[in-house]
């Protein structure tokens, strides 16, 4: 069976760091491309980020690439969310998913979801 865990998350100021965790459980984990996304409140789950199942290729939504940065360890099931410079409007719930299929930054493609990490940013 498939479970990915989110950790990480927290309050942060304005400008601050955080360094978000996925860990999966399953046989898999290193045949699996991993997205972030994120889902604040009253709006849609937005793509963030992917990272290759081999972590040879990274993919991130237009305005993310300058402060986040993805990563991923295969001895470690563990993938990784790197965030740099973080606004109030990063404020959201963080969700790792892990994909089987065609690389996509379409939320309904992804076949495995954790739970989520809050994330705030005080201002």
């Amino acid at each position: 069976q498939v479970r990915l865990v989110e950790s990480g998350g927290g309050l942060v100021q304005v400008g601050g760091s955080l360094r978000l965790s996925c860990a999966a459980s399953g046989p898999d984990f290193s045949n699996w491309d991993i997205g972030w996304f994120r889902q604040a409140p009253g709006k849609e789950r937005e793509f963030v980020a992917l990272i290759s199942w081999s972590g040879g290729e990274t993919y991130y939504a237009d305005s993310k690439h300058n402060r986040f940065i993805i990563s991923r360890d295969n001895a470690k099931n563990t993938a990784y969310l790197q965030m740099k410079g973080l606004e109030p409007a990063d404020t959201a719930v963080y969700f790792c998913a892990a994909l089987v299929g065609d690389r996509s930054g379409d939320p309904d493609e992804y076949d495995y979801w954790g739970q989520g990490t809050q994330v705030t940013v005080s201002s």
